[in-house]
């Protein structure tokens, strides 16, 4: 191409245009790339800066990530403090629902209550993690949010375990015993043998002497109160002697624990009841002498089996007008049962059953008994104890009362226990009260940070912005002018070729 001759016309017009194509295709990559500098070649100071600035603008924007999972952290902690203040709450409650009564039996259920409460409490924690970390959680679990690109501005968040209420580090509360049941029984049984008590001039009364008996062989005849039949061998429980009155013998049979002896004057007849065999003798003793007979009756009474149906003033231990009472551990009354002549066993086991927390069964010839508390069954005969009630064969008797002690009591059996759960769940409310207040002033710092370092980032990109970015409306404008150029040059050029075709003219 070297052989080809320009004009200096066209050649200078040429070359305003190759000029003109070059600016033109440099501000159309600035608008398509909105940068003003793409190259170090572009301007080298300012592209390492505003890189610079860049690099910093993306590693912040990194750690913003880190600091929104934070923050989401710490909520899902205080989500689960928040729950765990309820159902503490709600555990105090039913601490002070158990303060508010004096059955031992309602207790029990309100211990138990107490405890899926502190169960629930463990599951909450557990469930209070975000991504595999849980403030709740103890060991493992502490947070670190690194605020800054060289991780010297840190915030460490330590973790607390709820996971188990019993930590003194914690909530330091425990399960409360719930209380283990016990049990026991009696046996019911009982006979009775009615007798007339007559002397020569008719029946007696109860003022009469026992002397005036037609039955007793001498003035100086006892009656004895033998444990079984004659002539077999048995033991004298007593003595009465021919001196004394009717009434005195009735409170003479009375006094023996399982005998029950009434006396009516209208007829002179002596009912004797009793739990075992049980006899009256004309002698000293029980194996030397014979059945007292008073004409073709003798005065014995033979302890027989009961069955449900049986009426309980059939037996020694029962009369009409006692009262059975039953008390707990608290000296809570549960109820109170009067006995009647038509009062059964079955009865009795009913009433029994009548209550939460016990139970009665009566199967061959035993009452048993079970109970979830602590339980006193009192026996009471004309206001003072019936220690006829003792003579049945079972344990634990003072007196007219029976009790049933419990292996374990609930951990709400005494106002004082119930006092010192309270007290615990008042300090578990502080403690539960200042870690949230702590967790909400660690979000405080996350979230402020957070704010900060998106400023940050923002001041960044737009300090790299002024350095790189284009003025969109100046290199308009520039293209635009550069077009006109570009036309111009080429109607420039076109002149500078006609120019030259003119020299044609002249051949």
């Amino acid at each position: 191409m070297s052989g080809i001759t320009l004009s200096a016309a066209v050649r200078q017009n040429l070359l305003t245009l190759q000029n003109t194509s070059f600016l033109t295709a440099d501000v159309q990559n600035k608008l398509a790339t909105g940068l003003k500098v793409n190259s170090a070649l572009d301007n080298p100071n300012s592209f390492f800066t505003a890189s610079a600035l860049s690099s910093r603008a993306n590693d912040l924007r990194g750690l913003l990530d880190d600091m929104g999972q934070s923050v989401n952290t710490i909520k899902a902690a205080d989500d689960g403090i928040t729950a765990i203040t309820k159902l503490v709450e709600s555990a105090k409650a039913k601490a002070n629902q158990a303060l508010q009564t004096g059955s031992q039996y309602e207790r029990k259920q309100f211990a138990a209550q107490y405890n899926e409460l502190l169960e629930q409490i463990e599951d909450t924690a557990r469930d209070s993690s975000y991504k595999g970390k849980n403030l709740l959680a103890g060991d493992g679990n502490d947070l670190r949010t690194i605020f800054n690109e060289d991780s010297t501005s840190r915030l460490d968040i330590s973790a607390i375990d709820y996971t188990d209420t019993s930590l003194s580090n914690g909530l330091n509360l425990t399960d409360i015993a719930e209380g283990t049941g016990g049990g026991t029984g009696f046996n019911l049984s009982g006979g009775k043998t009615t007798i007339t008590l007559a002397g020569a001039d008719g029946a007696l009364n109860s003022n009469s002497v026992l002397s005036e008996l037609t039955a007793l062989p001498s003035t100086t005849s006892t009656i004895t109160f033998a444990d079984q039949t004659v002539p077999t061998a048995g033991a004298s429980l007593g003595t009465v002697s021919q001196t004394a009155t009717v009434q005195e013998l009735v409170d003479g049979l009375n006094a023996q624990e399982g005998v029950r002896a009434e006396f009516d004057e209208t007829n002179g007849e002596l009912t004797i009841y009793s739990n075992e065999t049980f006899a009256l003798t004309n002698g000293t003793s029980a194996s030397s002498s014979a059945n007292l007979t008073f004409g073709t009756v003798a005065a014995l009474a033979t302890g027989t089996d009961f069955t449900a149906g049986s009426t309980l003033v059939d037996s020694g231990s029962f009369a009409i007008g006692d009262t059975i009472t039953l008390t707990d551990g608290n000296n809570y009354e549960l109820g109170s049962l009067e006995i009647e002549a038509d009062t059964t066993v079955d009865d009795l086991t009913n009433f029994i059953n009548d209550f939460n927390g016990l139970s009665a069964t009566f199967i061959n010839g035993r009452v048993g008994f079970t109970s979830e508390t602590d339980l006193t069954i009192n026996s009471k005969r004309n206001g003072s104890d019936n220690t006829d009630f003792a003579a049945q064969s079972f344990t634990g008797t003072t007196g007219g009362n029976f009790s049933i002690a419990t292996d374990d009591d609930s951990g709400f059996a005494t106002d004082s226990e119930i006092n010192r759960v309270i007290t615990r769940l008042n300090n578990s409310l502080g403690n539960l009260r200042t870690q949230a207040s702590e967790f909400g002033t660690n979000l405080s710092i996350v979230e402020n940070r957070q704010d900060f370092t998106r400023a940050i980032v923002n001041t960044l990109q737009e300090g790299a912005g002024k350095l790189t970015l284009a003025d969109t409306n100046e290199e308009g404008a520039n293209l635009l002018a550069l077009q006109t150029r570009q036309q111009l040059a080429s109607t420039s050029l076109s002149f500078a070729s006609q120019a030259d075709q003119t020299v044609l003219s002249l051949f």
